[in-house]
């Protein structure tokens, strides 16, 4: 059984999440495992980094965790099995390194139906369907 499940979140489209994030509540329930929700923010070019304020990265990880703190906080769980986690990077690399070094045993991600750029350039979702060494569930 599923112990230790992440659900990758978009704060951008914090929607998306509900299913995963309730499918991901279904199997903690069950096993009394744990859920991990982790949102991954943009790397900011270093050729752009003059032109933002100095505290700029500060306060976008700041936003970012207290977003993220909002929707765990809704999470149908006791509190002591629901962490959530902003990383810094590539959504696929992020995802699956922080899979990796946690013991996850299932990702749980939401999904929407793909355009025809998803087909040409690839999806996260598609990028960590493939490369995951855990079990992944796509939910629409």
């Amino acid at each position: 059984m599923y112990r230790s499940i992440m659900v990758p979140v978009d704060l951008a489209e914090a929607e998306l999440a509900k299913p995963a994030i309730a499918a991901a509540v279904s199997f903690a329930k069950i096993s009394g495992g744990r859920v991990r929700l982790v949102y991954v923010r943009s790397l900011i070019p270093v050729t752009y980094m003059e032109f933002v304020p100095a505290d700029f990265d500060s306060e976008q990880q700041d936003d970012a965790e207290a977003k993220l703190a909002e929707i765990a906080a809704k999470v149908d769980l006791p509190a002591e099995q629901v962490s959530a986690k902003v990383l810094i990077g590539s959504v696929h690399g992020e995802v699956l390194a922080e899979a990796d070094a946690g013991g996850i045993d299932l990702i749980v991600i939401g999904s929407h139906e793909p355009g025809m750029l998803a087909y040409v350039i690839g999806s996260n979702a598609s990028a960590i369907v493939r490369r995951a060494k855990c079990s992944v569930l796509v939910v629409r």
